[in-house]
């Protein structure tokens, strides 16, 4: 081994041991959520919630009041009508779809800073955003609440664009140059660990904390494994599907599938939603 592999060998374990410590002992730069944003996630997820309390907490933030209308008056969500006010957008899209607006605009790259990662972050958060809405059409082919599906689905790898935060801070307080190999390995290592920092941080709903804590061994009973299996089963149609026959003999053998008691027919079905889902991912970002 040269001496140059030997010292990126040893500067790779001094930041890999360094970040491990921080989630550890939670020493993290925690980005904020918007407020506004986790307050509109414990309306929709109070029954007692009413429309004239969701529209005045979201018109409080003008910014994303003026996406959520935006978005409500697209062709995915109002083809054949226009939307003028906040509390016309909720009474015809419902509080949940609102929330889930609202939510997938506040977690966005800006709540992450990582110089020259700027297109990772980006897909890491596009790639959130379609487990979050594979995961909803698992729910409703299962019949489950797909409320607490799009939100498992949305922040299950959200550790993904906090690793690369995380290193790049890590790497310039050390001198050392955070390259993108180095990053994929980080962020494969630490990604999911660091999901549940995140999530617990942001008070989100215990079924969301218990869905990252058990992603990876989602074969094992909790009380909200229905949510995770159902996550795992978005993740794996958001990373594997690409709208071909390329990767569906794969995906129809995935474990989760059998868990969640879908057949071949319910999972082609589901396939059939691809075109949806993309122009759905272009709608909320635009």
């Amino acid at each position: 081994m040269d001496t140059q592999t030997e010292i990126a060998n040893k500067q790779a374990d001094t930041i890999s041991s360094i970040i491990l410590d921080r989630i550890k002992t939670n020493n993290l730069d925690i980005p904020l959520l918007p407020d506004v944003a986790n307050r509109v996630v414990r309306l929709t997820q109070d029954n007692e919630s009413s429309a004239q309390a969701l529209a005045q907490l979201v018109q409080s933030d003008q910014t994303l009041a003026a996406h959520i209308i935006r978005v409500a008056n697209s062709a995915t969500y109002s083809p054949n009508s226009s939307i003028v006010s906040m509390q016309q957008a909720i009474t015809r899209l419902g509080l949940n779809t609102i929330g889930e607006i609202a939510l997938a605009t506040s977690v966005n790259a800006s709540l992450f800073h990582a110089p020259g990662f700027n297109s990772e972050i980006d897909d890491y958060l596009i790639s959130s955003l379609k487990s979050a809405l594979w995961s909803k059409e698992v729910a409703r082919s299962c019949r489950k609440n797909v409320e607490a599906a799009f939100l498992g689905g949305l922040l299950s790898d959200i550790g993904k664009p906090m690793i690369l935060h995380t290193a790049f801070e890590v790497c310039e307080k050390e001198n050392i140059t955070l390259d993108k190999h180095f990053a994929d390995i980080l962020t494969k290592k630490f990604a999911r660990l660091m999901s549940s920092r995140l999530v617990s941080a942001w008070e989100m709903p215990l079924s969301v904390q218990h869905v990252i804590i058990y992603f990876d061994k989602y074969d094992q009973e909790h009380e909200h494994a229905m949510q995770t299996h159902i996550a795992v089963a978005g993740t794996t149609l958001a990373n594997y599907y690409n709208g071909t026959n390329e990767h569906t003999t794969q995906i129809k053998e995935h474990p989760i599938f059998g868990l969640l008691n879908l057949y071949e027919d319910e999972i082609d079905t589901l396939f059939e939603k691809y075109d949806n889902i993309l122009q759905t991912v272009e709608t909320m970002r635009t």
